[in-house]
């Protein structure tokens, strides 16, 4: 499995990060051990979650993916020097103080992800969403912080506009700060408007790193959700009625034919799609199970050819 450059972080990764908003939601800890053991033994090497994930769980405040993940690495010697581990801060975590982008929250809340993680050092932190609050150069100024102390590796944002990126990148040069060296926009198959276009070209034009999220578009992409009936097949299912539009069904309808080609399964060509798209380093994918990381595996090393490429291209035309 090829490493690709994450943008300037100065580190590669595997093309397809491990999405960890499913710890202490859809899986349990035991679970949750036995996919990242799969991940890890498949050769990937790159995991993603938050300190919210998955506070909208019943009985969940917050941090229990950073826990899991954290009891994770502490139960297995040497495995924390094979991955790489993305966090975000600013999402609200509901209590007075503890959200958005401010520096002294900044601050605080590394110093709890650290903890729960169990490391001394974060691969990559992201601001989680845009603070309209909090200036760029505040934020900015926590991530020097955050930098020259060792406590973060590389920085990145997450739902950023162009406009937003732009400006911050501005920001940076400006006040002689560090930029963002990531994104993770949402972008898929059937969510691609708010990624493609300007967004994309800024991030290729100044090597940022791009880490999508909701690469299969909530399992719609999976093609095990045709119809109304389908929705209670899991806990995600509420989400994907969106999705069930004609475009949709053109997008399932070019996935099964390129699927049945290539005898590998809708998930695994929408996410080869997302590893061929230039601009994207790594499509984010959750797994609650072991053949799911199986498959991860299996879509790393499809190649679509540029028919295929086209054909996906224009039934997912917005």
């Amino acid at each position: 499995m090829t490493p690709r450059s994450l943008g300037t972080t100065g580190f590669a990764i595997a093309p397809i990060v491990f999405g960890g908003n499913v710890f202490g939601w859809t899986i349990d800890e035991k679970t949750s051990f036995d996919v990242l053991d799969a991940f890890v033994d498949h050769g990937f090497d790159a995991i993603d979650t938050a300190d919210v994930y998955s506070a909208w769980a019943p009985g969940n405040k917050g941090g229990e993916s950073e826990k899991i993940i954290g009891n994770w690495l502490k139960n297995r010697p040497g495995v924390r020097q094979k991955v790489k581990i993305f966090t975000k801060v600013g999402s609200d975590l509901g209590s007075p103080g503890k959200k958005g982008l401010s520096k002294k929250w900044i601050l605080q809340a590394v110093e709890d992800s650290l903890s729960r993680l169990g490391i001394e050092r974060i691969d990559l932190y992201f601001s989680h969403w845009p603070d309209p609050e909090t200036p760029y150069e505040e934020t900015l100024s926590a991530y020097e912080t955050l930098l020259e102390a060792g406590k973060i590796r590389a920085v990145g944002a997450s739902n950023l506009d162009a406009t937003q990126l732009a400006q911050s990148l501005k920001v940076a040069q400006q006040f002689s700060l560090p930029r963002y060296q990531v994104l993770q926009p949402e972008y898929n198959l059937y969510d691609r408007q708010a990624f493609d276009g300007d967004l994309r070209d800024l991030c290729i034009a100044n090597d940022i790193g791009v880490v999508t999220y909701y690469s299969l578009a909530s399992g719609f992409l999976s093609g095990k959700y045709r119809g109304q009936a389908d929705l209670t097949q899991s806990k995600r299912g509420e989400g994907v009625a969106k999705y069930l539009t004609p475009r949709g069904t053109r997008i399932l309808a070019a996935l099964d034919k390129i699927a049945e080609s290539h005898n590998a399964q809708n998930a695994e060509i929408a996410l080869a799609w997302l590893i061929a798209r230039k601009g994207v380093t790594a499509p984010i994918a959750s797994a609650t199970k072991r053949s799911h990381v199986e498959s991860f595996a299996r879509a790393a090393s499809l190649i679509l050819s540029l028919d295929e490429i086209k054909e996906l291209d224009a039934a997912s035309a917005p």
